[in-house]
């Protein structure tokens, strides 16, 4: 069907409901157009990111203390804050675990290539941004690559700071930073 005519019908449907029945939405009809492209484009990258990572294990990608022998990780503690180096040689591709808390991170070295559901972001070192809750990335290391985060925390181990800012599926997602898993909560319908 055409995308035109898949906007127009929907948009009747929006004006019936609005005219003919009452019904008063929260945004009119292009503000819940973008939106609902938005949760399905999230959910799209959720689900390939998914099977991308489930291919890449089930094909012997390395997982845990393995890879973390290949990707060396210096942690630092500071007061209130968390500092994590990650030093990755050229050549691999890798997932990132789910962000839950915004910080910023530091590509010291290297050039990645970075696939999030924002798009393809080519990083050549030296460059810093910002996490945001709900990122998981899929990452090509073109050079040998130093990777740094900061996360603000009061816990003290390695453990502790892993369970509170990452997690390793999207419904472990607390609903109030992600709107998708918070329109799950409610029984908003999204297929």
């Amino acid at each position: 069907m055409d995308t035109d005519l898949i906007i127009k019908n929907s948009q009747d449907q929006f004006n019936y409901m609005v005219n003919e029945l009452g019904i008063q939405p929260l945004n009119e009809f292009n503000e819940s157009w973008s939106l609902d492209l938005e949760i399905q484009s999230r959910l799209d990258f959720r689900n390939k990111a998914t099977e991308v990572e489930d291919t890449m294990i089930e094909g012997g990608a390395l997982v845990g203390d393995d890879f973390d022998k290949l990707n060396p990780l210096t942690h630092l503690f500071t007061e209130g804050q968390y500092i994590r180096k990650i030093k990755m040689p050229a050549g691999q591709i890798c997932t990132t675990k789910i962000h839950m808390k915004e910080h910023p991170f530091f590509v010291m070295t290297g050039y990645i290539s970075v696939l999030t559901e924002k798009g393809i972001q080519h990083i050549k070192a030296p460059y810093q941004g910002i996490t945001k809750p709900g990122t998981k990335r899929i990452i090509y290391v073109h050079e040998e690559c130093v990777f740094i985060t900061v996360h603000a925390t009061d816990k003290t181990t390695v453990e502790e700071v892993t369970k509170d800012v990452v997690c390793s599926k999207y419904e472990d997602l607390p609903p109030s930073i992600d709107v998708v898993e918070m329109l799950k909560k409610i029984n908003l319908k999204i297929e």
